[in-house]
């Protein structure tokens, strides 16, 4: 059976300069961790991705909804989730809800399904946003994170579209794992008879254990390394080393055997 190495693409140069010159310019703004002028850079970006202009504060005579737009590109205008939750963190999420607002709207922009700089951007942004962020991670779009500050994604990972890590209590990706589409990362749960009881739990993938399409990891488990949660499964246990596991919920079918993989072997396969 073939094994495919992923390809090597590249803007023209003359986008990629450019690209790589507003990558630059917003890490150092990002780099400041003062709230408002955080909120006041996410604003202008966001104005300029979406209407190609500078900001300007919206006219009066404009139509209502150009005015409620224009208004939601600020990050103080918006909330979001996490920020009602009672066990947050609020000094540390207020420090990175702009972030985690730039990095959404990005995603729903012209330039959010550009993967060469949609990789870059993201892996910036995790920077100042996460916990820890390793070498070589890979962030597709439509991923959303929680509080971000109780998020660890380690070296050579790589998250696919629309996966949800909710790092209320504490997620570890650990080294070389794969998460698909779809899938489902929690680290909290409800009490059955009273919603508004939250258990916090660490959750851990990893390392190089992969976590395929539409599944979910249920608060507290780990999927240990090489592990595997088949497509559409609920891991509501550990799964063991080499381990397949599929079903809801998810039960061990087969150990896997895994054969030494060349140097520089791509690790992001679904």
């Amino acid at each position: 059976m073939p094994r495919y190495e992923y390809r090597n693409l590249q803007p023209i140069p003359q986008a990629e300069k450019t690209f790589l010159s507003w990558l630059e310019k917003l890490d150092q703004e990002f780099s400041i961790p003062d709230v408002e002028h955080r909120s006041i850079v996410v604003r202008n970006t966001l104005h300029e991705l979406y209407l190609g202009r500078p900001f300007t504060d919206p006219s009066p005579s404009a139509p209502v909804a150009e005015q409620a737009l224009v208004h939601n590109f600020d990050p103080r205008n918006a909330t979001l989730e996490p920020e009602y939750y009672g066990d947050v963190d609020a000094q540390k999420y207020v420090e990175r809800k702009p972030l985690i607002w730039f990095w959404m709207m990005y995603d729903r922009s012209p330039l959010g399904l550009n993967h060469w700089l949609g990789f870059r951007v993201r892996a910036m942004i995790a920077k100042h946003v996460l916990k820890h962020i390793g070498k070589n991670v890979k962030i597709f779009h439509g991923v959303e994170v929680s509080y971000g500050y109780n998020l660890t994604i380690e070296d050579t990972s790589v998250i696919h579209k629309y996966v949800l890590l909710d790092d209320r209590g504490e997620i570890i990706v650990r080294e070389g794992i794969s998460i698909s589409d779809y899938a489902n990362i929690y680290s909290h749960d409800h009490d059955l008879n009273d919603g508004m009881i939250v258990t916090n739990r660490r959750t851990e993938i990893g390392p190089r254990a992969r976590i395929t399409y539409h599944s979910t990891v249920m608060s507290g488990v780990r999927v240990q390394e090489h592990g595997l949660l088949g497509s559409m499964g609920v891991a509501t246990k550990d799964i063991d080393p080499f381990t397949i596991a599929v079903g809801i919920p998810a039960k061990p079918v087969k150990v896997k055997s895994i054969a030494p993989q060349p140097a520089g072997a791509a690790k992001d396969s679904k």
